[in-house]
Order: structure tokens, then C-alpha cells, then sequence
């Protein structure tokens, strides 16, 4: 069934992100993100604002996309669209949209768990993106998931360590809220650690039994050392940015790795691959990098376009269960929580 003319209609709505995408089959004919600025000044995505932000940008958005992939609306497979996790209101206005798309159409609707997409996003067919074998372990780090799954089929996913509080973008975006950065700080805290030393500030690795996280530790402690040098030193975080940015980047990087090195280890698979917002980070990117020639570990990273909240990666889930008939009804529900199972 793969080689046949499926185009999927995508659209992401979980967080602050409205995104629509049109997929030929597992290629990429668009992929429209529309980004709510209204957050930033707030430090943090404001619920309410995002789901009303959702609800005027969702019809433009989805128009875009038609627009940019030159197909017609007629010439649609199906209605693939995120069903949860995610912020309720903003997760209501794509569900709500999707299921009134595709009685308007009379085409089948697909729901789609926001994690595995971003697992799933490795399978985008492109010129620079390698596609991992199974079995792989997937570390998924975002803004509000740190996970690491073991993958044996596309949906065959067994989470095997996950984060106990903060997620890892969370920790990232908190530690800049810290030292004064506006939001979302996490790639302003990549791009200062770019020029400076990681080892100038050493800061403590949470002690965690087994393959899950702990982040809450780490940004208190963070909290109390940028306090108490700024108490002897008013100008301390001006004239140490970079520093301080490379030393928390290196410490939550080793975190990170360090629980990967176990995993791969534990499981016998060495083909790794990322995905999540915070897979975007240099730092994380690099480690990897360097596992292959260290570790010997396939490390897969996806293009910096499907890392983010985006529609394409709902569409590949889309097209993947398109073609195994696995459609949602229409009485398909939006859940705030929602897992992978095993």
C-alpha cells in the first residue's frame, strides 16, 4: 500500500504553535508553523491566550498550507491531527477544526499521540534526513516531556526512563528566566554557551535511581549559586553570561547522556535517535555526534525544522496509520495526558 497517492492534511495545535502540513505519501509538500509572539510577555505560554491565538490562525494557516503544497482541498486522503498531550484549550481548537474538516470532505480522521510524532518525524522522507532501523532507543526533550523510549516498530513504544518533575526544556527556559533572559530563554542559553568555558561552574548531577530524570534539583541549585554570587558581585551574571550558559549546557547535557549511556547499554541497541523541541540544542547534538566515534552508537538527529512543534510530523503518524486503516471516530475526544502505551 505504500506506493500508492496518499496525501495527508496535518495540523498541530498541543502547545503555543498553530501548525498545518500536506504530506504526498512520507514526502513533505508543506509545512506552515504560525508562532504565538503574545507569550513572551509573560515569561511562559498563558493557556487561555494560546487557544484563542489557536482559533485565528488555525483557517489561514491551513489555507497556506493548501496554498504552498498546490494541491486542492478535494485531493486530500485524510485528516491527521494532534489529539493530546498538550494544553486542553489549545489541543480543543485542532481537534475541534480536524473533526469538522473531515465530515466537510468525507475523509477519514486520524488521531495522533504528540510524542510519537515526535519520534516518528524521523521517517519524513528527505534528501538529508536517515531514517533509524528498529530496534532504537528514542530520547523525545521538550518544554514539557524529557522520555526515553525504546522504539521495535513504529507503534511499538515502551517508555523505559522519563523525568520525575521538570522536563528538560523547562530547565532550560527556567535557568534563563534566572539569569535574566527573556523567554523562551533555552536557545538564547545555547547560543551564549557557544562562547564560553563548561567548566567554569561546576553544578551537581541529580543522584536518580535507574533510566529516569530529575531537573528540579539542578535549577535550585542554579537558582542559589546565581543569587549568591550576585550578592558579592552585582555584575557577576553580566560579565560571566557565557560561562554560566556553557556550564549549565554541559551539566544538563552529561545528565542526559549519561541516563542514554545505561539505556543503551541495558538494551543491547546502539541505534539512538532524538526528537523534542530541546533536540535543536547544539550542545545535545554535539554529544551525540561524538558518541558515534566514542560509543559507536547510529545516532540519528532530525532536521531542525521537524525538532519543534510542527504539522509534518503529525502527517508522517498520519500517512503510517493511513495505510494500516487505522482512523479515528468522530466522537474522538482532545486528552491534555496522553501516553504511549507499550
Amino acid at each position: 500500500m505504500e506506493n500508492q497517492n496518499i496525501y495527508i492534511l496535518a495540523i498541530e495545535s498541543s502547545c503555543d504553535d498553530t501548525s498545518a502540513a500536506i504530506l504526498h505519501n512520507k514526502k513533505v509538500l508543506s509545512n506552515v508553523v504560525a508562532t504565538q509572539k503574545i507569550h513572551e510577555e509573560y515569561g511562559g505560554v498563558v493557556p487561555e491566550l494560546a487557544s484563542r491565538a489557536h482559533q485565528q490562525n488555525i483557517v489561514p494557516v491551513v489555507h497556506q498550507a493548501l496554498t504552498k503544497a498546490n494541491i486542492d482541498k478535494k485531493l486530500v486522503s485524510a485528516i491527521a491531527f494532534t489529539r493530546g498531550p498538550g494544553l486542553m484549550g489549545s489541543l480543543l481548537v485542532g481537534t475541534s477544526f480536524a473533526k469538522s474538516l473531515s465530515l466537510g470532505l468525507d475523509v477519514p480522521l486520524i488521531e495522533v499521540n504528540h510524542m510519537q510524532a515526535h519520534i516518528l518525524a524521523h521517517f519524513i522522507e528527505g534528501d538529508t534526513q536517515k531514517q533509524p532501523p528498529f530496534p532504537f532507543l528514542a530520547m523525545t526533550i521538550s518544554g514539557g516531556h524529557t522520555q526515553i523510549v525504546l522504539v521495535r516498530d513504529y507503534f511499538d513504544m515502551k517508555i523505559i526512563g522519563e523525568t520525575l518533575d521538570d522536563a528538560v526544556g523547562e530547565a532550560f527556559d527556567k535557568s534563563a528566566k534566572i539569569l535574566g533572559l527573556p523567554y523562551p530563554g533555552g536557545p538564547l542559553v545555547d547560543a551564549y554557551a557557544k562562547k564560553g568555558d563548561p567548566k567554569a561552574f561546576p553544578f551537581p548531577k541529580p543522584k536518580v535511581k535507574g533510566l529516569n530524570f530529575s531537573f528540579s534539583g539542578l535549577k535550585t541549585s542554579i537558582l542559589y549559586f546565581v543569587r549568591k554570587e550576585v550578592e558579592k558581585n552585582p555584575n557577576f551574571i553580566a560579565e560571566n553570561l557565557n560561562d554560566i550558559c556553557a556550564s549549565i549546557q554541559y551539566t544538563i547535557v552529561n545528565i542526559l547522556m549519561d541516563k542514554l549511556k545505561i539505556a543503551a547499554i541495558q538494551t543491547g541497541i546502539k541505534q539512538i535517535a532524538i526528537g523534542g523541541g530541546v533536540s535543536a540544542n547544539s550542545g545535545i547534538r554535539k554529544a551525540l555526534i561524538n558518541s558515534q566515534k566514542e560509543l559507536g552508537w547510529q545516532t540519528y538527529i532530525p532536521n531542525f525544522e521537524y525538532c519543534t512543534d510542527n504539522a509534518a510530523m503529525v502527517g508522517i503518524v498520519g500517512y503510517l496509520k493511513f495505510i494500516e486503516n487505522d482512523f479515528a471516530k468522530q466522537d474522538v475526544t482532545a486528552k491534555a495526558r496522553y501516553f504511549i502505551t507499550n
